[in-house]
């Protein structure tokens, strides 16, 4: 979560206060320790499981801490740096960990993306201040390690000055600072001098256009060249400094400064509260943050407004115990089956675990935890990233081991923890000593492998599984043994399954590679080996899947085909149809009225149509993001704004589009018959460079046809904004829609049921009941299937499992009696209302499998009255 256009943006249009900001709501929230893990001596690694409400919606949130013995002389927090311990550079925090061989490792302060790579706040590295905190800016805190390892969250200032020759001074903003601006909306370089040293690798120092530098270089406190009106190009030297002046300070520089002059610099961090004294001089870390969240063990107000970081994203968070002993690194991740967290829920969390004062770090895309496992050597990102890839950030806090050399004193076995079946899982035997450091083994060590129980076979060092069930891996060496626990994943550990094709239009002779992809509750995902599949074939007699391929002769008199994937009775549903494809927008052969718009009106937005190095044509629309708040969007309008009305019920929408990698969304709005604006999504994540094709299901937004297409367009949202490029250009080209064939279009049906009569109408023709619809818990259930048969789908009893089927279109869902999970083609979902037996009929939650199989409920208040179609 980069601050740039929320805070210190080069292009803020409105100046943020940190002031008068009340406390947060109370969240109700558990939390559950899920596992303790050893790193080194004094220090463990903790996973949690956050749940609670938003709302009416359950939240699930995975969080990890890692728990620093302040106490312990063994380990010790420090602050890594860009690459080679200089600014500008920016790498990840597994390279950072890597690179000062660290055992572990959080992201650190925020930081202007569009700037140099530099901390928005201060940081002290191993003693030495290597920035400093914003002048004039409120509200930032900062986590520090005293002399005495105390650990420190509190509010910093800048002191510093430089002394001429004639016994003039000027102050100085700050030491290694990049362009911000003060809370008032002044700029910080239109008049100030700042003081850069070796640390900042690059050979200028923040010109970003408002101001004019003039720069002095200083070594060994003799001033050696000065430039007016311009720039040293070189880095600062190691043995002095360089000093940027600009506006009013340049002028001191002209009246005061000479080249061969001494001068004299002095600068220090001082707390804000002229109260409070720390001898910052000796301190041994720190590291610049945002708002303080904790304070003596409870929730306390924000010091900077929680608008600046708003939503449910990956947090990165560091705090300390009451009795300042244990220091918590913290992070939380929005991923794959992990939700995020608000500040709010950021503090709520943090109070639960102990933290008696802790503050916010930088996080979004930025929060990453890194840890080294117990007798590995090679460190690993540990938590789920919000994007999936790690993001180079200015800097990190990392766990440092100062332990010595000890004897081996442990093995540990390495492992997954949990697999599918058809997947192999590699073990390694690893030593570490005392201090928990690793240790090699002896080359000829040679472990051995053996399992219970019997639920799959050993090869060398892997164990390859036939059964579903748990597994005690064992290793034995010369020195002993050690074990661990292997899962093997079953139903009920998976979130979802995926079955897919690379084309999934029905042709005749066409050969279609399957691919099962799996996500169990963790979030990890993994490609299932066909067979590990159960297979099923639906609506082709000699159809059928052989080695994940399913081969297809003959489609004459057939509708569609449906492949159903189970793994351990965990079902999903791949459809492949008839579809006629009809080509709307290509601009070699034809288009339409094209316009463009953004919004808001500080936007700035182009379209245009280019042509590649063939000849072919496309629109290009390039967009610029810099300025306005909120949402924003650069659109190309059909017909004015009037849009084009498109023919038939399309159930695909389907565009190629040259992409930026700019990480913006990409939609089009759509009307539909009934007037209502839908907001159809090509892409979230625009994550690649040149041509690709995009498909969207229309069918998901329950559009009622005829539908006008007004426009396509790129936006950036306001949430997480500030993970996205502010510019660039993207190409749109082929865009069509694909309808079923005619043939295969089904006539509308139509069922009316009213709360607590044993009858329906179908098509007008009535149904007796023997169990009505009723009302329970504010939630409607209905007779499943009656209702589903009426509506054109299948259902199918399994007594054995006390589970329902329901086929319909290309929707299939499994729901079990008395259970809240249900499985909707391949997602699992978790109810409020469980189905459940009546008079011999299965009753399901009218509202989610409404919504699931696409019906369109009318709701009549007054009669009682429900209308599907």
């Amino acid at each position: 979560m980069k601050l740039q256009k929320k805070l210190w943006g080069v292009l803020l249009a409105v100046t943020l206060t940190s002031q008068t900001i009340n406390l947060s709501p109370v969240v109700q929230a558990a939390v559950v320790l899920n596992s303790n893990e050893i790193l080194t001596s004094g220090a463990l690694l903790k996973s949690y499981t956050w749940t609670s409400k938003r709302g009416n919606t359950d939240v699930s949130t995975r969080a990890r801490v890692v728990e620093v013995d302040l106490t312990n002389p063994n380990v010790k927090l420090d602050m890594m740096t860009g690459i080679g311990g200089q600014y500008t550079f920016k790498q990840s925090v597994l390279n950072m960990v890597k690179e000062n061989e660290a055992v572990a490792g959080i992201n650190g302060d925020f930081f202007n993306t569009q700037a140099e790579g530099v901390p928005i706040g201060p940081q002290i590295s191993n003693g030495q201040l290597m920035a400093t905190t914003p002048d004039l800016v409120s509200g930032l805190y900062s986590f520090a390690i005293s002399k005495d390892n105390q650990p420190i969250v509190d509010l910093f200032a800048f002191k510093g000055s430089i002394t001429a020759k004639d016994h003039s001074s000027y102050p100085i903003g700050g030491v290694n600072k990049t362009y911000y601006w003060f809370d008032d909306g002044t700029h910080s370089h239109t008049d100030g001098m700042f003081l850069y040293t070796h640390t900042w690798a690059l050979d200028y120092r923040s010109n970003d256009g408002v101001s004019v530098p003039t720069e002095v270089k200083v070594q060994n406190g003799i001033i050696k060249q000065i430039e007016v009106d311009g720039v040293i190009k070189e880095v600062a030297p190691a043995d002095g400094y360089i000093l940027r002046a600009a506006g009013k300070s340049a002028e001191y520089v002209k009246a005061h400064l000479k080249v061969g002059d001494p001068l004299q610099v002095q600068y220090e961090l001082i707390a804000q509260d002229p109260t409070k004294h720390y001898d910052t001089k000796n301190f041994k870390m720190m590291v610049g943050g945002h708002s303080i969240l904790v304070d003596e063990g409870k929730v306390t107000p924000f010091s900077r407004t929680e608008a600046e970081l708003e939503g449910f994203r990956s947090r990165t968070a560091i705090g300390y115990s009451k009795d300042g002993k244990t220091a918590y690194l913290i992070t939380s991740d929005r991923a794959s089956q992990s939700d995020g967290m608000s500040l709010t829920e950021l503090q709520d969390f943090m109070v639960n675990i102990g933290v008696w004062k802790g503050m916010n770090l930088d996080g979004g895309a930025s929060t990453q935890l890194v840890t080294r496992p117990l007798g590995e050597t090679t460190p690993v990102i540990t938590n789920v990233t919000e994007y999936g890839g790690q993001r180079e950030v200015v800097n990190s806090v990392g766990v440092f081991s100062m332990a010595p050399k000890g004897k081996l004193n442990g093995l540990v076995l390495h492992g997954p923890k949990q697999i599918f079946l058809g997947e192999q899982a590699a073990f390694s035997v690893k030593g570490y000593d005392e201090f928990y450091n690793p240790v090699a083994l002896d080359a000829n060590s040679n472990p051995q492998l053996s399992v219970t129980p019997d639920i799959g076979k050993i090869d060398g060092m892997k164990f390859i599984p036939n059964k579903i069930g748990t597994a005690s891996i064992t290793a034995s060496v010369g020195l002993g043994s050690v074990k661990q626990d292997v899962k093997v994943a079953g139903r009920d550990d998976i979130a979802s399954l995926n079955l897919s094709t690379t084309n999934p239009m029905l042709k005749e002779g066409a050969t279609y590679e399957l691919k099962v992809t799996a996500t169990d509750l963790q979030g990890r995902s993994s490609i299932l080996s066909p067979d590990a599949v159960e297979w099923e074939v639906l609506g082709h007699k000699s159809a059928k899947v052989e080695n994940g391929k399913l081969i297809v002769n003959d489609i004459n008199n057939v509708k569609d085909i449906r492949v159903i994937a189970r793994y351990d009775g965990f079902s999903t549903m791949l459809t492949l149809a008839k579809f006629q494809e009809s080509p709307w927008y290509d601009l070699d052969q034809y288009g339409l009225l094209t316009t463009s718009d953004v919004y808001p009106a500080e936007v700035k937005g182009t379209i245009r149509v280019v042509k590649d190095e063939k000849a072919n044509k496309s629109l290009q629309l390039d967009y610029d993001f810099t300025n306005g708040t909120g949402n924003k969007a650069v659109y190309a309008e059909f017909n004015g704004k009037d849009g084009a009305k498109i023919d038939g019920t399309p159930q695909f929408m389907k565009m190629k589009v040259f992409g930026d990698n700019s990480r913006n969304w990409v939609r089009s709005e759509i009307i539909d018959g009934d007037g209502k604006l839908n907001r159809i999504d090509f892409t979230r994540n625009m994550n690649w460079t040149g041509w690709k094709e995009l498909t969207v299901n229309l069918q998901d937004y329950k559009l009622k046809y005829p539908i006008t297409v007004k426009n396509i367009y790129v936006t950036s949202p306001a949430e997480g904004q500030d993970e996205r490029a502010l510019k660039g250009t993207i190409q749109f080209d082929d865009i069509s829609f694909i309808s079923k064939a005619a043939s295969d279009t089904q006539a509308k049906k139509q069922v009316k049921m009213t709360i607590g009569k044993n009858s329906i109408t179908v098509n007008d023709k009535a149904v007796k009941l023997d169990q009505a619809p009723l009302q329970s818990n504010d939630r409607t259930m209905v007779p499943v299937r009656v209702i589903t048969e009426a509506l054109g789908g299948q259902v199918k009893w399994n007594a054995k499992e006390s589970q329902v089927t329901i086929e319909q279109g290309d929707k299939l869902l499994d729901m079990w009696i008395n259970r809240k999970d249900m499985i909707f083609t391949g997602k699992r979902v978790i109810s409020d209302a469980a189905p459940q037996l009546m008079k011999g009929l299965t009753m399901v939650p009218l509202r989610q499998i409404a919504e699931e199989l696409n019906w369109r409920v009318t709701w009549d208040e007054k009669t009682k009255t429900i209308t599907l179609e």
